[in-house]
């Protein structure tokens, strides 16, 4: 998967907005909440709801997976586009950290 492809896979989401909160960082937002961090190398995700199932990414894929700087503790990691981790289980975890957090959102921010 190519950053655009990731990308675009995000935005397909329904109510997915791109935002950029810190210079040079874009981000896929939905109801005004993270679900993806769109890095120029690299994808970050919630990848479980707990700290432990997201280290299960990172047992499989430990040159690939790491966790992220500053909230891995709730279950987000960062993610190589280096090949290592199949197309098919990248939009696993996309489809996974957008559903986590729509599901969170209150009903009146939910997309349609």
């Amino acid at each position: 998967m190519t950053h655009d492809e990731m990308v675009a896979y995000c935005m397909a989401k329904p109510g997915a907005v791109p935002d950029e909160p810190w210079e040079g960082d874009q981000v896929a937002k939905v109801g005004g909440k993270i679900f993806a961090f769109l890095g120029g190398d690299g994808l970050g995700v919630k990848c479980g709801a707990t700290a432990d199932e997201a280290s299960e990414w990172r047992q499989r894929y430990p040159d690939t997976v790491s966790v992220m700087p500053y909230i891995g503790r709730y279950g987000w990691n960062s993610i190589k586009l280096d090949g290592k981790v199949p197309d098919d289980e990248l939009f696993e975890l996309i489809d996974s950290s957008y559903t986590d957090v729509v599901n969170r959102l209150p009903k009146s921010k939910r997309p349609a």
